[in-house]
């Protein structure tokens, strides 16, 4: 007996209306792919591509936006493009439900998370108060969640980005659906985490057979944890297939590209043109009252000279920046957090120092105490040889979500011109100059200055930061996290930028990161932070090949792996041993 197929999708259309009334621009283009029950189906693609638009086209999302759909969706034998309400509010929650990828966003932040996991679960099923509230523990248990109980009264602000994520997928699991819908579950979330949000999806179909679309541009992520992929380019599918097929010899040129995009963490590094051997950076000398031991901060530097892949010239003898046994706490008696505990790093010219970690191990805080955006609590910043505290000419940042760090009210070429005004500059005829010279060394053009931030994609406002902190011509850029949330070839051209940058200026860049394959690709020396801590640093070749410290080798284990076969192995290795799964981030 033949049973049908849990997903069904014939010549799926997606048009959303543009400019005047009658305009449609088509976003998916004659999609067709079919999921049976327990098995998992990946699409990837860029952004834009038309992935999430399919994705939300299963539960009748678009239903009311003005979209105009074509083809036949059938799930779970429901077709969703002739429903009625009353059949989607059916569909959704007890046959198919979505985990998205920013869970701030779609939990509610005034109410407990287990209330929200209850409403949920009474709007399917006819179930008391008590009973809800006790399937929302039950879900939050079986998550992952620890002491479900109590972290049920809890709001959402204080659960971590990975128990966050984990609530949605408890919200999702509450009614028992029969297909499991993952919108990029963990785009914003370190290695670790995201090793276990995935670990715990896969368990998840073992144990319940559920079907699972997962929607990423991490093609490392889909290689790990589906049966199949598509893979999606301006609303099409240029290439399906089982997944290690399709990663071991892609047939389209596209996914070609979309695969050799991927930062590996195996990758022979290749220095820069014009590369040269850097001096061997010494410890910093602490200065007269500090101390010069601290417990668990690793010397920086090594005995082994790395190569100094941007820089045109040996690296300045003074560091751009140096950090003597920075501290930093956070709140008051008993919630007193110490994120940053006894760190000494320094930065010369034309290197670039990758900061690995996960979340809330004290790498951004750090990137901050360097720019001068939080004053340490004890411990001393020199900038080019010089005692300095607060915000100091020379020193930029490059933040991680453009779209916050960038006024929507003001045109981006005011945007990148306000540090040139801040220095001082008056006159507006030399600040266009400079900004439209700005936005044409990023890849952007001069024309864009009165555009707004809503009308650039991703990878171009992460130029228009980039263009910013260039304005002032900068010593040092510290960039955190400037590509975590972009697909891997806007990436790959964000990170080739700011190296070509720092190739023609000689900048000095801290780049922070929770990809450990990005930093591998673009750091001369990497330091590995842990509980305010750094447990190790030296080269970035030296410290990814032959990791000292046992942390090290586990950030490195959890990266995702473009081979299959390789990923099954690490995810039972990590199921045997307790490994990233033991506690819920």
């Amino acid at each position: 007996m033949t049973h049908a197929p849990l997903v069904d999708v014939t010549g799926l259309t997606v048009e959303f209306p543009v400019g005047r009334p009658g305009e449609y621009v088509r976003a998916v283009d004659g999609v067709s792919f079919t999921l049976e029950p327990g098995r998992a189906l990946g699409i990837v693609g860029e952004s834009g591509s038309g992935k999430s638009t399919v994705a939300t086209a299963l539960l009748g999302l678009h239903h009311g936006t003005g979209a105009r759909l074509g083809g036949t969706v059938r799930v779970g034998g429901t077709d969703v493009g002739a429903a009625s309400p009353a059949q989607l509010r059916e569909l959704r929650g007890a046959v198919a439900a979505m985990v998205f990828q920013d869970p701030l966003s779609s939990l509610d932040p005034y109410y407990a998370i287990g209330d929200q996991i209850a409403e949920v679960y009474r709007v399917h099923v006819s179930a008391s108060r008590r009973a809800a509230r006790a399937r929302a523990v039950e879900v939050l248990d079986r998550v992952g969640i620890p002491d479900a109980v109590r972290r049920s009264r809890a709001r959402p602000h204080e659960f971590s980005g990975g128990m966050r994520q984990r609530a949605l997928i408890a919200m999702a699991l509450a009614c028992e659906p029969k297909l499991l819908i993952a919108d990029e579950p963990t785009t914003a979330l370190d290695v670790t985490v995201q090793a276990q949000i995935l670990d715990l999806l896969h368990g998840l179909r073992e144990e319940r057979g559920l079907g699972l679309l997962l929607v990423t541009h991490d093609v490392g992520v889909a290689a790990e944890n589906v049966d199949d992929v598509l893979v999606m380019r301006d609303g099409v599918v240029v290439e399906r297939g089982a997944v290690g097929s399709v990663l071991s010899a892609p047939a389209d040129p596209y996914t070609g590209a979309l695969l050799a995009a991927v930062p590996r963490l195996d990758a022979v590094r290749v220095p820069w043109p014009g590369a040269v051997r850097a001096l061997p950076v010494p410890a910093p000398q602490t200065p007269a009252g500090l101390d010069s031991a601290e417990p668990g901060s690793a010397e920086p530097g090594s005995a082994e000279p790395g190569l100094v892949g941007p820089g045109l010239a040996e690296p300045d003898s003074v560091p751009v920046v140096e950090a003597f046994s920075l501290r930093k706490e956070f709140g008051r008696g008993k919630r007193r957090v110490e994120a940053v505990g006894g760190v000494s790093v320094s930065v010369r010219g034309g290197e670039t120092l990758g900061i690995v970690g996960e979340s809330g191990s004290g790498k951004s805080t750090l990137g901050r105490m360097l720019v001068g955006l939080l004053e340490p609590g004890s411990g001393q910043i020199r900038r080019d040889g010089v005692e300095s505290a607060g915000l100091v000419p020379g020193v930029q940042m490059v933040f991680q979500d453009p779209v916050s760090s960038l006024n929507p009210r003001r045109s981006i070429g005011e945007s990148i011109a306000d540090p040139l005004r801040a220095a001082g500059e008056g006159d507006q005829r030399a600040i266009r100059a400079r900004v439209g010279e700005l936005l044409v060394r990023v890849g952007l053009e001069e024309a864009h200055y009165d555009r707004y931030p809503h009308e650039f994609s991703g990878g171009q406002r992460q130029r228009v930061g980039i263009a910013r902190a260039l304005a002032p011509r900068p010593r040092l850029i510290v960039c955190d996290e400037p590509v975590s949330a972009l697909d891997v070839t806007t990436q790959a051209q964000v990170t080739a930028l700011l190296a070509e940058l720092q190739r023609e200026l000689g900048i000095a860049l801290v780049f922070i990161a929770h990809d450990l394959a990005v930093v591998r690709q673009v750091s001369d020396r990497v330091a590995v932070m842990r509980g305010g801590v750094i447990v190790e640093e030296g080269p970035v070749d030296e410290v990814y090949d032959r990791p000292a410290h046992a942390y090290t080798r586990e950030l490195l284990a959890a990266v995702p792996s473009l081979d299959p076969a390789v990923a099954a192995a690490r995810r039972l290795g990590r199921r045997r041993s307790g490994g990233v799964l033991a506690g819920a981030s």
